[in-house]
């Protein structure tokens, strides 16, 4: 069984709309303002107490509102890198770190989310992320020059920095999402096999470092970091509601 949470935004809403079906969903609104609906099994919890590692394989039913939602959902396995907390309120302490990931990933324009520069980059990808396992007390100077990086000359070097020490890999899923389809992972320590509808889609042998936490999402949000160095982010306007449905959910080890 597993034991997912749900978080999320001030109206945006995680239902359970009938035995083992969720539906994640934002309201429309113009962009300023984040919408952000979650399902997790690890918001409470220190990085070193996540639930998942390899070989195990995810499986699930999904489908969207729309083939161009705008913003970013998926689901899958990552360390939540981004997340930064000093125990402040009773939160979990965390620092930022460099991410793991192996997750069925859709971004919508203007997302740029890869230090390669010969993988996509929008649309819903089946990608993964590995970095070395480096102490979060490590990245703590960067956290303190992250505002020289909205200087492009320095950002495009941290850029080539940043993508010798990650290895990522990712390939393009081509389907109507709006559809109900059936959604696979397998991870091991060699590499990850995505699935759609029981056809292998993608296999690599870059193979995130454990543990991970689970996640499914929805939101509103874009990021950008290109080759050519001019970081940006924030929110997009979503015209109509915006939701993902998700059933049958099961992880389980290999």
């Amino acid at each position: 069984m597993i034991d997912l949470k749900p978080a999320g935004t001030k109206n945006s809403r995680v239902e359970e709309v009938a035995p083992g079906r969720w539906k994640l969903s934002n309201p429309p609104g113009k962009a300023g303002r984040y919408r952000w609906a979650q399902l997790d099994d690890y918001l409470q919890l220190a990085r070193k107490d996540f639930l998942w590692k390899a070989p195990l394989r995810m499986s699930l039913r999904a489908r969207v509102s729309d083939n161009d939602i705008q913003g970013t959902w998926g689901f899958g396995f990552w360390n939540d890198p981004f997340t930064s907390s000093l125990g402040i309120g009773g939160t979990r302490r965390l620092l930022p770190v460099l991410p793991n990931t192996a997750w069925f990933f859709y971004a919508s324009r203007p997302n740029f989310i890869t230090f390669r520069d010969d993988l996509p980059t929008e649309g819903m990808l089946a990608a993964t992320f590995r970095v070395p396992n480096i102490p979060p007390g490590f990245l703590l100077p960067g956290v303190v020059l992250a505002p020289f990086l909205f200087l492009p000359p320095t950002a495009r070097l941290i850029r080539r920095m940043i993508s010798r020490i990650i290895a990522e890999d990712a390939s393009l899923v081509d389907s109507d999402f709006t559809q109900w389809h059936a959604y696979g992972l397998e991870w091991r320590q060699s590499g990850v096999r995505f699935y759609l509808d029981d056809q292998l889609l993608f296999e690599t042998g870059i193979s995130p470092h454990a543990p991970l936490g689970f996640v499914l999402w929805i939101d509103n949000q874009y990021a950008s970091f290109p080759p050519r160095g001019k970081i940006s982010r924030g929110t997009l306007d979503t015209p109509q509601e915006a939701y993902l449905e998700v059933e049958g959910i099961s992880i389980f080890p290999l």
